[in-house]
């Protein structure tokens, strides 16, 4: 079988690839190797690659702002979305504190100059809330009131549907325990005081939008009047969609923004134009790290190949892509097992890494470390830096311009 390496196989030579492979028993990976091919040359039975005319998209690596002097303090950093957004808005990220020693790996390696105060070298438990914040006055000089802003997502576990969903109905975890979770139920509330200690100009808490779902807005609303009560001017509580603000991905996430001036926050305006996935695919990926993809059985590929823009595998519970629209969004899954990507729109085979990172707008210089499973986690977790760049340049032109 002699094929050209930049064309794909046709669906003839591959269902005799696949028949083979399952016939022998022999590893599809293996066996592309042995051809000199690799799995971005297979093909879905329907394979319609058109070009998509009407691009606007800008990634953020285009959109970098130069440095305002503004300082900015991430909570519960994970792999850093919402310091990468502040950071290419032209704030100053003074520190990012996270709890998982894995994810504070990739805040170092990205942002070598910069504070991150997590393990091995600090506890980045937000239940420590006194050592904490002796780290940032000790290290930092931070006084109050803080005149930069304070960003950050709490823990979405006990608030999300998704994450409850893994479980079976009959298993204690299914139900979402919200704030009534012992580990991470209260953890908006230890953010809170560390917002009232310091009292930033501006703060951000972002979340899944079962946080003021769970029991209809109660814990929240009981949480946020504390800040209320110390003079804080807070935005109702806001869900939006990714997808409207140029990210190539539907991702909900609830969003609150206070500040201690008097004009409350007025969201960016949505964009008419929803940017397709299809932008993330046409740009080569080059030799740009984590771009690891996972090596199928032909059992998989042979399913896979039959679905449609859209359609889904529902043994292996992925999603083949539809390159017109915005991508389906990212997901992290759980602590303890990997996320789980989608289907590529035109090579029959699960996301990459990096691919996924695409969808959620990190820069393509932005490394993930670990296992690809915990990169996975990483990159599903995270806040669309491209999101966060738009909410943070909407703070710096209504409250410091």
């Amino acid at each position: 079988m002699k094929i050209k390496v930049e064309e794909k196989i046709s669906i003839k030579e591959q269902i005799a690839l696949l028949s083979k492979c399952i016939d022998k028993d022999l590893s599809l990976n293996r066996e592309l190797k042995k051809l000199g091919l690799t799995y971005d040359h297979l093909r879905y039975r329907d394979y319609s690659q058109t070009d998509i005319t009407f691009n606007e998209y800008k990634s953020i690596e285009e959109l970098r702002q130069s440095k305002k002097g503004i300082p900015s303090v991430s909570f519960f950093s994970g792999a850093g979305g919402l310091d990468i957004g502040f950071d290419y808005a032209g704030f100053d990220n003074l520190a990012s504190i996270e709890i998982n020693e894995l994810f504070c790996k990739t805040l170092r390696l990205n942002y070598p100059n910069q504070l991150v105060i997590g393990p091995p070298d600090f506890s980045g438990d937000m239940k420590h809330r006194e050592s904490i914040a002796s780290v940032l006055i000790e290290s930092l000089g931070l006084k109050s009131p803080f005149e930069g802003v304070f960003h950050g997502g709490p823990p979405c576990q006990p608030f999300s549907i998704a994450s409850n969903q893994r479980f079976s109905k009959e298993d204690e975890n299914f139900k979402r325990r919200g704030f009534e979770d012992k580990e991470k139920g209260d953890l908006l509330n230890d953010y809170i005081w560390f917002i009232t200690e310091f009292m930033p100009k501006v703060f951000i808490i972002e979340n899944v939008p079962g946080l003021n779902e769970i029991d209809n807005g109660k814990g929240l609303t009981k949480s946020l009047e504390q800040l209320t009560k110390v003079g804080y001017t807070i935005s109702k509580p806001q869900v939006v969609n990714a997808a409207d603000y140029g990210v190539p991905q539907k991702r909900l996430r609830l969003i609150v923004v206070g500040t201690r001036a008097k004009q409350k926050f007025v969201f960016p305006e949505i964009s008419f134009f929803q940017t397709p996935c299809f932008d993330v695919f046409s740009k080569p990926i080059g030799d740009n790290e984590n771009h690891i993809t996972r090596e199928h059985t032909a059992q998989s590929v042979l399913r896979y190949m039959e679905l449609d823009f859209g359609q889904r595998d529902h043994l292996g519970r992925v999603d083949r892509l539809n390159p017109f629209l915005p991508s389906k969004t990212v997901i992290a899954g759980g602590t303890k097992g990997g996320g789980r990507s989608h289907l590529h729109p035109y090579s029959p085979r699960t996301l990459s890494v990096r691919e996924c990172a695409r969808l959620q707008t990190f820069p393509d210089d932005y490394i993930f470390v670990g296992p690809s499973a915990r990169q996975f986690t990483q990159v599903g977790n995270a806040v669309p830096p491209l999101l966060a760049y738009k909410l943070a340049f909407q703070i710096y032109n209504q409250y410091y311009k």
